[in-house]
């Protein structure tokens, strides 16, 4: 009587054991899955994603525009555009941009502090799965 209380006891306490299991795999396959989930290409085409202003004076600011066309068949909006630091701003066309047309995203560099710099713009849209893109601005200032 005592071995068959023993055995009974040992596969409820298995079958506990294989039930909680379960779930926490399922929980660690789905982080898994939604890891592996990839960024595409986006549909907009940059005439420059990289501008070098060269030597500039300390104090002028400059400015350089960005243009892209959407060369996809839905309608693109700019959802954010962020400088990588306070010493750049950016401003860029926020109304939806139709396929075929043109946008704009122009980075104001202020040239205050003396020195080479490399400040990126990270730009994000509403497409699908597409990753943000960076533009670069570069030069140094005299």
């Amino acid at each position: 009587m005592k071995t068959l209380k023993l055995t009974i006891a040992t596969l409820f306490i298995s079958a506990i054991s294989v039930a909680q299991l379960a779930p926490n795999q399922e929980a660690k396959t789905s982080i898994a899955t939604q890891a592996v989930k990839t960024e595409v290409a986006s549909g907009m085409k940059w005439q420059n994603e990289t501008h070098d202003f060269g030597d500039l004076e300390k104090g002028k600011p400059v400015t350089y525009e960005f243009t892209f066309t959407n060369t996809t068949k839905e309608t693109i909006l700019l959802t954010n555009v962020k400088p990588s630091c306070g010493c750049t701003a950016a401003n860029y066309t926020k109304t939806p941009i139709k396929p075929g047309e043109k946008g704009v995203v122009e980075a104001t560099y202020n040239a205050a502090a003396p020195g080479d710099f490399h400040k990126t713009i990270t730009v994000t849209t509403n497409e699908e799965g597409a990753a943000p893109k960076t533009l670069i601005i570069k030069g140094s200032v005299k």
